[in-house]
């Protein structure tokens, strides 16, 4: 395999694991301090309202790139990122120095938004979310979610194709909506015009996987290496939305059915939490092996497919029927 295809899949792969650990890390810490954001997690109306929610959002960001309000697509997400970022450090730091932190990744983001910032930040607001969510939506309400998603995510990419509109309107912003990979550590994305970006899809939640690569920046290539671009593109959504359902099953899943596998520092991660943290990768790998053959991939049909079917496999085989461990 070539070193910087390897390279890329690497981070990404780390990046997801990073997102899928510090949700679980999180998951006990924000119950406890009140962060769980609906009254009946058990309700699978709130995935409809959530859902609703996203397609709110997919107009406005539409309607803001086409009148040129940029800017405040920008600003929004600056201003989630810090609030994402303080409920996390709020957990770990004293309240004055979990402001200051909150507000230094904010203000990274406006003042130097290179890859391994956004990316940073991307994996700090990615625990954060899927954490929130994960005590919020119960069992079948992050099935709902997950199955719903993955649904719209690949109608608005194969379909009516205004996730990559989406897209292109966000590339410029550089803001932690997408992740970026690069395939070689000179890349950067502050030098990076898009111009022969192409086939580029995303959302205002980021919920769909942008997977074209751009060839701007400084290229190493070597002669084995030629034709790899410097650089994809993967929605932050595609590592919160599967992440959603890991955390949801370490915390609702009762814990005499499934018990703690007793990894140190994780008492929460039971078998279908890790079958289906092992799902999500099986789908990350083929969606990343459909990536990088260079078109724009619809990335929660397999992400969600993955996570799902892995969660279901560990719950049976932890002697947990099917109809209980969706909730039902």
């Amino acid at each position: 395999m070539r070193n910087r295809v390897a390279f890329g899949i690497g981070l990404t792969t780390l990046i997801f694991l990073l997102v899928q650990l510090g949700a679980l890390a999180l998951v006990t810490p924000f119950y406890d301090g009140g962060f769980q954001t609906v009254e009946d997690p058990s309700d699978p109306t709130n995935s409809l309202v959530y859902i609703g929610a996203i397609l709110v959002a997919t107009a406005v960001m539409l309607a803001a790139f086409k009148y040129d309000f940029d800017w405040a697509v920008r600003a929004l997400v600056v201003l989630t990122s810090g609030m994402l970022s303080w409920y996390v450090f709020s957990i770990i730091l004293p309240f004055l120095p979990a402001i200051a932190a909150a507000v230094l990744v904010a203000g990274a983001l406006v003042v130097y938004p290179e890859w391994y910032v956004i990316d940073a930040t991307g994996i700090i607001m990615g625990a954060g979310a899927a954490a929130l969510f994960g005590i919020s939506f119960g069992l079948l309400p992050a099935v709902v979610l997950l199955t719903a998603l993955a649904v719209y995510d690949a109608i608005s990419v194969y379909g009516t194709e205004h996730m990559l509109d989406l897209a292109e309107g966000v590339m410029d912003l550089h803001i932690p909506v997408v992740l970026v990979i690069p395939t070689t550590l000179s890349y950067s994305l502050l030098d990076d015009d898009f111009s022969s970006a192409n086939d580029v899809h995303d959302d205002p939640d980021a919920e769909a996987t942008p997977s074209p690569e751009s060839d701007g920046g400084d290229r190493t290539d070597d002669s084995d290496e030629e034709g790899v671009r410097d650089a994809f593109f993967i929605g932050l959504g595609d590592a919160v939305m599967p992440t959603v359902m890991i955390a949801s099953a370490a915390f609702f899943l009762p814990d005499a059915a499934a018990p703690s596998l007793g990894v140190p520092g994780l008492p929460i991660l039971t078998l279908p939490v890790l079958t289906a943290m092992v799902g999500t990768f099986a789908g990350l790998f083929a969606l990343l092996w459909l990536v990088l053959k260079g078109r724009a991939h619809a990335g929660l049909p397999l992400l969600n497919g993955g996570t799902i079917g892995g969660y279901l496999i560990g719950a049976v085989l932890s002697g947990i029927p099917v109809l209980t461990a969706i909730g039902l």
